[in-house]
């Protein structure tokens, strides 16, 4: 680490004259967007970063530096004096926090005292459970800033968004930033369970309940006494399994299979979906009951089309992470090929990010991604990479309704699947269930 080199995040010219003055015998590099600092940040390795902004501008920077191996110091400067401010970014694992007007004695002092220790080079983990969920975008901002605020009541939560978004996160950090962190957090995934099964995962079951029940077991429900139960894909929960679920609910009891006795619980309910439970609703496949009941606090995840400039820091992040587990020699990333990154639908989000960054890793030499680097899913979708947006086919020249449209890509996602739906709504990206319901709509069973 080279202790002539510091970095310097921040729009504002006179802050870097001002950091020049305070440490004179040091090279300073600089930038005003915070996923050029990243790109920046293994090229120099500096031995102090200064970062202007607040912890919501500053997320990608400070989950880098918890990331990064051997980081240096953090010295975050704000705009204003919010104590909410500061004990963010210190939780975050910051160094030092000062906010504007910085008199030129205060970063002095800053600098000093963030280099004489060198401890403070490695920041610990973070207590924000949210420092994790990297984010520059205004909406994700905004999630986080409602979970927060949510996560320390007691009320039951709805997470809706696509599949990849960061719901399982979101859900993670509600419960380890509540009162409730020091209990259980437990899991289940109602899409990954059997609908003959899911009921004795979530309420457990006594000897004899079953042919294969020889002896007790505690369902997810118990197992969550004093914490947080995750309930992943509530939308592909049975009917009979929401009828129960409506019951712990309204009475916080369990009434385990087989048992004739009722059980409190104290526990929190957190759920999610990728699903329109509204229309699943009207469709009679989810109880309006329980809707109203789970959806107390609902937050909606935006897709990472929707979120662009959140692509670079979260692969740069990525890439942070395959240096230290695999020694990825990638260390940025070529403007066009991020501009081909920005132009991609992302249908399976961050999750297909992650998948792109990790077949980046293997298959790429170089230490900057190019365009040609990128796989030929991602570069097929861009507008730079072939046909223009204009000159591409237009899907109302089929002249085909919507209806029809539908109809023969269901057809043709069975054909190709020889009828298996599991592997058909793989193809389709929906539900088991959402695409039996549109069979049946089609009369295609």
């Amino acid at each position: 680490m080279n202790l002539q080199t510091f970095l310097l995040i921040s729009k504002d010219s006179g802050l870097r004259q001002l950091v020049q003055v305070a440490a004179p015998q040091t090279k300073i590099y600089s930038t005003e967007k915070v996923s050029e600092g990243l790109t920046l940040w293994p090229e120099i390795s500096p031995a102090l970063v200064l970062g202007e902004g607040n912890p919501h501008t500053l997320s990608p920077l400070l989950e880098y530096a918890r990331q990064a191996p051997e980081s240096p110091p953090l010295l975050v400067i704000g705009e204003r004096h919010s104590i909410k401010d500061a004990v963010e970014i210190m939780r975050a694992g910051a160094a030092d926090y000062l906010t504007k007007p910085v008199l030129l004695e205060d970063i002095q002092s800053a600098i000093t005292r963030a280099l004489r220790h060198p401890s403070s080079a490695s920041p610990p983990s973070p207590q924000d459970p949210f420092a994790s969920i990297i984010s520059l975008s205004p909406q994700m901002n905004l999630m986080k800033q409602l979970a927060r605020e949510v996560a320390l009541t007691d009320a039951t939560v709805l997470i809706t968004g696509e599949s990849g978004t960061g719901k399982e996160l979101f859900a993670k950090a509600i419960h380890h930033y509540s009162p409730r962190t020091n209990g259980p957090l437990v899991a289940l995934n109602c899409a990954g369970i059997p609908e003959n099964l899911i009921e004795a995962e979530l309420f457990g079951y006594e000897p004899g309940a079953f042919t294969d029940a020889k002896r007790s077991k505690a369902g997810r429900f118990q197992m969550a006494e004093g914490g947080t139960l995750f309930l992943d894909e509530i939308g592909e929960m049975s009917p009979t399994a929401q009828a129960k679920l409506l019951r712990v609910l309204e009475n916080h009891t369990v009434d385990p299979l087989g048992d004739t006795r009722s059980r409190k619980v104290n526990i929190r309910i957190i759920a999610a979906t990728n699903e329109d439970l509204l229309a699943q609703i009207k469709a009679g496949r989810f109880r309006l009951d329980l809707y109203y009941r789970l959806n107390v606090y609902q937050l909606r995840i935006p897709p990472l089309r929707e979120r662009l400039e959140d692509i670079e820091p979260i692969l740069l992040i990525f890439l942070e992470r395959a240096r230290q587990e695999r020694g990825c020699r990638i260390r940025a990333i070529a403007p066009a090929a991020l501009t081909v990154l920005r132009d991609h639908d992302w249908p399976g989000n961050v999750r297909e990010l992650h998948n792109v960054v990790e077949w980046l890793t293997i298959t790429c030499k170089a230490e900057i991604i190019q365009p040609a680097h990128l796989p030929a899913s991602v570069r097929a979708a861009s507008p730079t990479n072939g046909l223009s947006q204009s000159s591409k086919p237009s899907l109302l020249a089929f002249g085909l309704s919507f209806q029809d449209m539908e109809k023969r890509m269901l057809e043709e996602a069975l054909r190709k699947s020889s009828g298996n739906v599991s592997e058909a709504s793989r193809l389709l990206k929906i539900t088991r269930n959402t695409l039996r319901y549109r069979m049946a709509k089609y009369r295609l069973q």
